[in-house]
Order: C-alpha cells, then sequence, then structure tokens
C-alpha cells in the first residue's frame, strides 16, 4: 500500500499533472467570464436591434400553454425548447473556441525555431552535397574557390 501512494504523490508532483489542474481552474473561469460576456454584454444590444428580445426568454412551450418567461414555463412544471439558450451557448462556445485558436496560434508561433543553417553546398561541377568548408570535392576531385 504505501508504494501505491509513494506512485500516487510522485504521479501528482509530476509538473505536468500540476499544470493541467491549473489549467482546468483557469478555463473554468474564463468559461465564466466568457458567459458572462455573451449573457450581459454582447446579447443585449444585439436583441436591442431586433426588437428589445431577450435572447435567454426566447422559447417554444410544448404544453400548449402561454408563460411569459422560460423561468414561469418550468415553475409550471411545462416542457420547452430553448432556442434562446443554446443560442447564448453557441455564441460562448464560439468566442471561447476563438479564444483557444488564437493561444494556440501564438503558443506555435512562439515554438517555431528558425531552420538550422546548411552544412553542406553543391559541387559546381559534379552537383553533389559536400561540407561546405571543402576546398576540393571527394567525389570529383575538383578544386574549389
Amino acid at each position: 500500500m504505501s508504494t501505491m501512494f509513494k506512485e500516487f504523490k510522485e504521479f501528482i508532483a509530476r509538473g505536468n499533472v500540476v499544470d493541467l489542474a491549473v489549467g482546468i481552474v483557469i478555463g473554468a473561469s474564463f468559461g465564466k467570464i466568457v458567459t458572462s460576456f455573451v449573457n450581459d454584454i454582447l446579447m443585449p444590444p444585439i436583441g436591442a436591434l431586433f426588437g428589445k428580445v431577450d435572447f435567454s426568454n426566447l422559447f417554444i412551450d410544448l404544453s400548449g400553454q402561454h408563460h411569459p418567461t422560460v423561468a414561469a414555463a418550468k415553475a409550471a412544471g411545462a416542457a420547452t425548447i430553448n432556442y434562446g439558450l443554446f443560442l447564448n451557448t453557441i455564441i460562448d462556445f464560439l468566442i471561447v473556441a476563438f479564444a483557444i485558436f488564437l493561444l494556440i496560434q501564438q503558443v506555435n508561433r512562439m515554438r517555431r525555431q528558425p531552420a538550422p543553417a546548411p552544412s553542406t553546398k553543391e559541387c559546381p561541377y559534379c552537383s553533389t552535397n559536400i561540407p561546405i568548408p571543402a576546398k576540393r570535392c571527394p567525389n570529383c576531385t575538383s578544386q574549389l574557390s
């Protein structure tokens, strides 16, 4: 049992596991920020453009009764299709996906390393690859400048 605890402790202490845990916590917080941005900042002006529509209250009441809001329909136990909340969630997802795309794009740019300098050149006489500092081609024995 003690070896299993030791192995678990080593697993947790690895940097990539800690990095993953930090990433999950930051990702959850970022998701809350994006959700608030979509619901509180982005959707109200869009709703105003469409005639003061509150997207979070766009729904189809399957019970046949009329309820003024999704909350009222849920309180009455009515089955609803909440397409307004679904639209908010799609916009939320697109913003998060775009932010992740930008982040990965920047990480890939930082990882790119310049191409290594060439270590060979082509012999002008026989077209074989030879080391750059060579003074004579080892294949055709031509004198190089």
